[in-house]
């Protein structure tokens, strides 16, 4: 017997959330940061980062445009269904879009979680972010579903792979096979690590992003770290992955950063502020691939992600040689450190 397709009334993205204004930084970080044990002066160091860019987060606006792409491809090629939107950590908050669309009728949605690899905070934790919004609007929330991690999907790799393109046409085309090339992902604990497929998942996105451009050789590096110096965190640095191209004679590098769909405060202030000043005290030309956004091949894989879920026996997208991650993710995998 052919199982039957789920039901589904509606799509819902989920993401990080961001402060709009410089009065809602401290209070978004407070969310952020609740339940952890962070000093305050930590948090208000955080806090000059948003106020350098001036106290609004680029990544709510991303999503409205996220959101306003996939409306028109469904609009063209279907489904024919509504599109939600709810954050972790600021507004729209997750719990008030799920009390929306319980409002709404909404009983069944499919979730498209803006975070491509699996990691505590980047996958379990929206499932239990998920569920507590869920607990919080009580009877009548909708049963909702996160789809698969989607690094492996060729239509990520493709929109990466144009990403970089993009950049490298700044230069002579003689040029741009000698820059190097360094993708960067959010640093995050070894022990939360040890836990989880991220950095293997990395690596691979790294290597097939790179096959998709004709190079084989990369490199990998990390940002964003926070903590207290003596936890151990994924390394290296990207300033000092900039500091050993310098030492080779690298006149210029190009950063792509793989582990973020769209472009955070991490992105805006970490890469474009403070990896840029590095690169430019080392003499070096850096050159930043935009995240993948509203590309073209991003949002056809997320519509194919529903779509696979609702017509049970389609064909799933996947790179060669690569496992499709399973609908339900495993108990044991990506547990908090």
């Amino acid at each position: 017997m052919a199982p039957q397709a789920p039901r589904c009334d509606a799509v819902l993205i989920v993401s990080f959330g961001g402060p709009e204004a410089r009065e809602e930084v401290v209070p978004f970080l407070e969310n952020v940061l609740r339940g952890r044990n962070v000093p305050r002066q930590r948090l208000l160091e955080v806090a000059e980062h948003y106020y350098h860019l001036g106290g609004r987060s680029p990544i709510n606006d991303q999503n409205r445009a996220l959101v306003a792409a996939l409306t028109a491809e469904f609009a063209r090629s279907g489904p024919a269904l509504p599109i939600y939107w709810g954050n972790r950590n600021w507004r729209p908050l997750l719990a008030d879009t799920v009390a929306r669309m319980r409002d709404d009728g909404v009983r069944h949605a499919l979730a498209f979680v803006t975070a491509s690899f699996g990691s505590f905070s980047g996958c379990r934790q929206y499932l239990d972010d998920i569920a507590a919004a869920r607990a919080a609007v009580g009877p009548g929330a909708p049963e909702i579903r996160k789809l698969r991690l989607f690094y492996n999907h060729p239509g990520f790799i493709r929109a990466w792979v144009a990403r970089v393109e993009e950049a490298l046409a700044a230069v002579p085309a003689a040029e741009r096979a000698g820059i190097p090339l360094l993708f960067s992902a959010h640093s995050i604990p070894l022990g939360m690590a040890r836990s989880s497929p991220y950095v293997a998942q990395l690596q691979a996105a790294s290597q097939w992003v790179a096959e998709g451009l004709g190079r084989q050789e990369y490199r990998l590096a990390y940002q964003s770290r926070s903590g207290p110096p003596s936890q151990p965190w994924l390394e290296p640095d990207v300033n000092t992955a900039l500091e050993d191209l310098a030492r080779t004679g690298a006149g210029a590098v190009l950063v792509a950063p793989l582990g973020f769909l769209s472009d955070h405060m991490e992105v805006a202030y970490d890469l474009d502020c403070e990896a840029r000043q590095t690169a430019e005290r080392l003499g070096l030309r850096l050159l930043r691939a935009a995240t993948p956004g509203t590309h073209p091949a991003l949002i056809a894989m997320i519509r194919e992600l529903i779509l696979e879920r609702l017509e049970p026996g389609r064909s799933r997208g996947v790179m060669p040689g690569s496992k499709i991650w399973p609908d339900d993710c495993p108990a044991d995998c990506c547990l908090p450190q």
